[in-house]
């Protein structure tokens, strides 16, 4: 199945010839053998074994079978045209406890993507963090324990000394704000931990590991190129009125500033969201400095735009988000706004910090009703989604946005976290029962969008 979506008058070319094109992935989300050789358990593998957190119940123990299907995947990846391959490195497959005694059989595993990759021709761009803590460390408090830091730190050494003689671009953590909000203070993803006594210190010992592992990085591996994701949403008030517009920025804190400041120097925004006052709690003599690192580039992950509008009950922050499927907008099947306009309107609010050098779009894809006919999937709605999307970048970029990458998200079908296998976000269709790939046309368009 071929499609031509492509015109002449949009191409790759108008992004210039350094710009870097890819997909993106995760571990837990796309690797399976949960526990095979030597692996130990993460937070995730004992999140999605207690009843009621996952939609319908699913886990992630097989997933897109990655583990055993990485040569057929990154197969996949090349024949698309696809350059650069992101992918995370699972901790507990290579620290079975967090720290202490290595697993070899992991250090192999990884290995032996990172070399079929640059076998291929594909660049291999690392993710150190995608959510998947070792359970032996959650136990010992998680991201709440100041330790942190360091059991981040060694992991961090142990992946630059296997894989940095040739990994040459490294993201050290995916979007810090999703995985302490979901999962420290709503109790909706891994480790299912809520309120402030969780969330506070998780964002400080979140933020300074991520420093701390960039500082790492850049002293065992001088040349490399060092960046770190960054979750974003455009944030619009519900109304103009003066507590809808106070409510906008408050949230705008809490989802796109509450880590990006203090990495860029800044500090937390305390100044426009108060209840941050409390982080002082957990400060020590000299974290304001140790909070900040001076990364090569910013990954930003954009879907959408979230419309805000004040809410007397909601502790806090006194916001709330107005659902989409409540304002009559176009919805992905995640119940997201179809709203393009976004991108452009993060890459310029990211842009306009002067700290920022380089900006590359880490993640970008929606999930679609995809539906196999045959062996054709005609998903015309993601190629729309992705092509308007690129039509913001690049009006972004021509603005003087120092935007120089995109990376689709994903690559196939894969373990969607707490929605589980319902939302398909895939370049490529998997059938789960028989982990059959299949190519759906917006893979197609992208492989001639790359030609």
């Amino acid at each position: 199945m071929d499609i031509h979506h492509t015109t002449n008058s949009f191409n790759k070319h108008l992004f210039g010839p350094n710009f870097h094109w890819g997909v993106s992935t995760a571990a837990f989300q796309t690797e399976g053998a949960w526990n095979a050789n030597g692996k130990g358990p993460s937070i995730w593998d004992t999140f999605t074994q207690k009843k009621g957190k996952v939609h319908g119940n699913q886990n992630a123990f097989v997933a897109c079978d990655f583990y055993n299907r990485y040569e057929q995947d990154i197969d996949l990846i090349k024949q698309l045209n696809i350059p650069n391959f992101r992918f995370s490195i699972a901790w507990s497959r290579i620290l079975p406890d967090g720290t202490g005694i290595v697993n070899q059989d992991g250090i192999n595993f990884y290995n032996k993507v990172i070399d079929y990759c640059l076998q291929q021709g594909v660049e291999p761009w690392l993710t150190l963090y995608h959510w998947d803590l070792p359970q032996t460390l959650e136990n010992r408090g998680g991201w709440t324990n100041r330790e942190s830091i360091e059991w981040f730190s060694g992991f961090v050494e142990l992946c630059a000394k296997h894989f940095g003689d040739r990994v040459k671009h490294w993201m050290v953590m995916n979007e810090p704000a999703v995985f302490t909000g979901a999962g420290y203070f709503l109790g909706l993803h891994a480790p299912g931990r809520t309120g402030l006594k969780n969330f506070l210190p998780a964002v400080h010992h979140v933020t300074l590991s991520i420093a701390a592992g960039a500082r790492k990085l850049r002293s065992l591996l001088p040349d490399v190129v060092i960046g770190n994701t960054f979750s974003c949403s455009h944030i619009e008030p519900y109304s103009a009125k003066a507590n809808d517009v106070a409510a906008a920025k408050r949230a705008d804190v809490l989802i796109n500033r509450l880590y990006i400041e203090p990495l860029l120097g800044l500090g937390y925004p305390i100044a426009d969201l108060p209840v941050l006052q409390k982080l002082e709690k957990y400060f020590k003599p000299g974290d304001e400095d140790a909070l900040a690192f001076d990364f090569d580039f910013i990954g930003l992950q954009n879907y959408t735009r979230e419309v805000v509008k004040h809410s007397f009950f909601t502790p806090y922050i006194s916001a709330k988000l107005v659902e989409a499927k409540t304002r009559n907008v176009p919805l992905t099947e995640m119940g997201w706004e179809v709203y393009p306009q976004a991108m452009y309107e993060i890459l310029k609010k990211f842009s306009a910090y002067p700290q920022i050098k380089r900006i590359l779009i880490t993640e970008n894809g929606a999930a679609f009703k995809d539906t196999l006919q045959d062996t054709r999937l005609n998903d015309i709605l993601r190629i729309q989604y992705i092509q308007d999307n690129l039509q913001q970048l690049l009006r972004a970029k021509q603005e003087g946005c120092p935007v120089d990458g995109y990376f689709i998200w994903t690559l196939t079908d894969n373990f969607e976290w707490a929605e589980g296998y319902r939302p398909r976000f895939g370049l490529v269709h998997i059938d789960f029962e028989t982990q059959q790939r299949t190519i759906k046309n917006s893979g197609y368009w992208y492989r001639n969008f790359l030609k």
